[in-house]
């Protein structure tokens, strides 16, 4: 615990010092300024030690208070709201709480999470489903919504216990305490979300605690962390815990029965319906400054059909509603519709880029829209069909 615990311990000893049982603001500053120490923002920040407005109690030592953690601010990325995948910032002076996004569109279990959220109850949820359906979009929106703060982790097959409670790093010389995503979390009532959960290590046992709103120990520290009111968990993976059958998620691991067990409700949340996905892309084609109704009602209409297929087990790949985002992001920069979707489909491969380019073409002919069926070559080509 070292210095940073000794500094705090004087600043307690000043303040119970006065005698007094609870201090005011200007009280506490002016016994800073007195004894030539920086003002304890630590300290007035923790909740737990607020009596009312500007006035607050002493505690009598430092391990009883849940300390709000402090750490290094990354690059942020101004375009992802908030969130945070990194141990690595300042929360005496970050915002948690995530922007709204103008083109979000509430679908699916998004009503479930605000009231989740609006409840303040510790309350750990599981969201299943394919890659880039909204999952994690919708928890952090659903904060916005509700104005909770908001800390995401996304897990890696190597994050262990000190990347997600803490750990001593070294600055400027000395070993210092960071908590990490998880205690960050518990501290400040925040809701965590555990982005792609069935990436991480099959060993996840140092959630267990948590996973049940209890007290839970820095073990590195020797400290129990109590989770502030407003603490709750929301997992979000590709599949329920179980692995990936068919393959398409390479690496997820089967989680453990009790650890699963923890979670109150599983969700599995689908694709958007068809008119919810058109008024998404639409707006995304707004936002991009290429506003084409039109354009946008294809593409959605053209991944419906594929999704659909998939569903049969007549094509082994999907487009998701990143994916199509992904296409009108890349039209606004090119302005050539062709040329966005192939660049958009190369990640497939040969057979299966053809035959999605191929169903789009005929598509977009009226003439042959009401005999499409599903995923399958067309033998006309014709001057404004996408090249391939």
């Amino acid at each position: 615990m070292g210095s940073r615990a000794d500094k705090r311990q004087l600043v307690l000893n000043l303040l119970s010092a006065s005698g007094k049982s609870t201090l005011s603001r200007q009280d506490i500053a002016s016994i800073c300024s007195e004894n030539s120490i920086a003002f304890p923002h630590w300290f007035t920040n923790d909740d737990s030690n607020r009596v009312s407005r500007g006035l607050f109690r002493v505690p009598s030592s430092v391990v009883e208070m849940a300390v709000p953690a402090q750490v290094i601010p990354l690059i942020k990325n101004t375009q992802s709201g908030n969130r945070i995948s990194s141990v690595t910032t300042d929360l005496e002076t970050e915002d948690l709480v995530p922007k709204v996004y103008d083109n979000y569109v509430p679908f699916g279990n998004f009503s479930d999470l605000v009231a989740i959220f609006k409840s303040n109850q510790f309350f750990p949820i599981f969201i299943s489903g394919h890659s880039g359906n909204g999952k994690t979009m919708s928890v952090e929106q659903a904060c916005a919504k509700t104005n909770r703060k908001f800390v995401c982790v996304s897990m890696t097959p190597d994050t262990d216990e000190s990347d997600l409670l803490g750990n001593y790093v070294l600055i400027n010389g000395q070993m210092e305490w960071r908590d990490g995503p998880v205690t960050v979390a518990a501290r400040q009532g925040a809701v965590l979300c555990i982005d792609e959960i069935d990436y991480g290590a099959q060993n996840l046992s140092c959630l267990q605690r948590v996973l049940e709103g209890k007290p839970f120990l820095l073990k590195k520290k020797n400290e129990m962390v109590r989770p502030a009111v407003g603490f709750t968990i929301v997992a979000t993976a590709n599949t329920k815990g179980k692995g990936s059958e068919d393959g398409r998620y390479m690496f997820t691991n089967v989680l453990n029965e009790a650890f699963l067990e923890r979670f109150l409700n599983t969700y599995e949340q689908e694709y958007p319906p068809v008119k919810v996905e058109q008024k998404i892309i639409k707006k995304e084609l707004e936002s991009f400054g290429r506003k084409d109704d039109d354009f946008g009602d294809l593409l959605v209409n053209w991944a419906d059909v594929i999704r659909e297929t998939f569903k049969e087990g007549g094509v082994d790949e999907i487009i998701s509603t990143r994916r199509l985002v992904h296409i009108c992001r890349t039209y606004s920069v090119h302005g050539d519709k062709a040329k966005s979707i192939e660049l958009c489909l190369n990640r497939f491969d040969d057979d299966t880029k053809a035959a999605f380019l191929d169903l789009y073409n005929k598509l977009q002919k009226p003439e042959v829209v009401a005999s499409t069926d599903g995923v399958a070559p067309v033998e006309d080509d014709r001057d404004n069909d996408i090249p391939f």
